[in-house]
């Protein structure tokens, strides 16, 4: 799977100690980097002591791999495949129940714009990408009727799919979710600056005294260019976007669904979402492609986030609270 439309564009590990001074010139910098959740993963912390940061990129990745047992389908022994597998998953862990109640909190406010349930909706069209095609509108009917968030209940003691043929994935979610505990855990552990990218992004502190993380947001049509860049304020920021896995040349079939129609939303190319929680803003991408161009724009008032838009020209909008600059 192809995804990177959110590109890191901060200084370079040099320049960010050349710029500190005092006290923040002691710290020890250093970066990991992993392949996790189908894609390529990069982590950078700081400490006074270079083996305390050591040992919190060894915890971060730790906390990754747990998070990737329990959520990830490129892993075929986690507990998301053996539910999809067996249609119940019996004592799961916190952590899972934990991003499915997220997820469903979500589900229900959109009013089903996300869902994580969307499982058969891809394999029907990765199976007909497979063989050069795209599946027929009735092979799209029978997968989105095994759709529906409702049909999935959760509790501490079990997780089961109501209704035959339906499957989970957690890739609109899982990756935010690991962001937040990975930035949680590094808090933990006495970390006050770092960079989290675990397909999605958040940070802490700041990579030099003066100056925040920036983060360079590709033009989803003309890569590797930019159309700005963002300064992180201390929310954490998702992107989705058509190109990071399409079905089709033209990109109107792509990995992100409207559970209502089985089909991808045609409006949009590219929506960041910067929120509170890494979580939160990966699932709300969704559904601000699902809601459209103006859609997203009104939503984010709603939702209490910020958005940046790009549709299917290349024409693009942010909201006011995006501390953008130019590319």
């Amino acid at each position: 799977m192809k995804r990177r439309t959110l590109l890191q564009s901060s200084l370079g590990l040099g320049a960010a100690l050349a710029g500190l001074t005092g006290n923040a010139a002691t710290l020890q910098w250093r970066e990991r980097a992993l392949l996790g959740f189908g894609t390529t993963l990069t982590l950078k912390v700081a400490h006074a002591d270079a083996a305390q940061a050591e040992a919190a990129l060894d915890a971060a990745v730790a906390t990754i791999r747990h998070i990737e047992d329990q959520m990830s389908l490129f892993n075929p022994a986690s507990a998301l495949v053996r539910l999809n597998q067996d249609g119940v998953l019996r004592q799961p862990h916190p952590d899972l129940v934990a991003v499915l109640e997220l997820a469903q909190s979500v589900s229900r406010r959109s009013q089903g714009a996300f869902d994580v349930t969307v499982q058969p909706l891809w394999a029907v069209f990765e199976a007909a990408a497979r063989s050069g095609t795209l599946p027929s509108p009735a092979d799209v009917a029978k997968a989105r009727a095994a759709v529906g968030w409702q049909q999935l209940a959760i509790s501490g003691s079990e997780i089961r799919l109501r209704q035959r043929g339906m499957g989970v994935s957690l890739n609109g979610i899982a990756q935010g979710f690991a962001a937040d505990r990975v930035r949680a855990g590094l808090q933990a552990r006495g970390i006050r600056h770092a960079l989290v990218n675990t397909g999605e992004w958040t940070a802490l502190g700041n990579p030099q005294a003066t100056r925040p993380w920036l983060l360079g947001l590709a033009d989803p049509r003309h890569e590797p260019a930019l159309l700005a860049r963002l300064a992180l304020d201390g929310r954490s920021v998702a992107t989705s976007a058509d190109n990071e896995c399409s079905f089709s040349a033209d990109k109107r079939h792509h990995h992100i669904f409207d559970p209502h129609t089985g089909y991808s939303p045609a409006e949009l190319a590219s929506v960041t979402v910067a929120a509170p929680s890494c979580a939160l803003a990966d699932a709300l991408t969704k559904v601000m492609f699902v809601a459209g161009f103006e859609g997203a724009l009104r939503l984010a008032r709603q939702w209490q986030v910020d958005v940046l838009v790009v549709d299917k020209q290349g024409r693009w909008q942010a909201t006011k609270g995006l501390q953008l600059q130019a590319a």
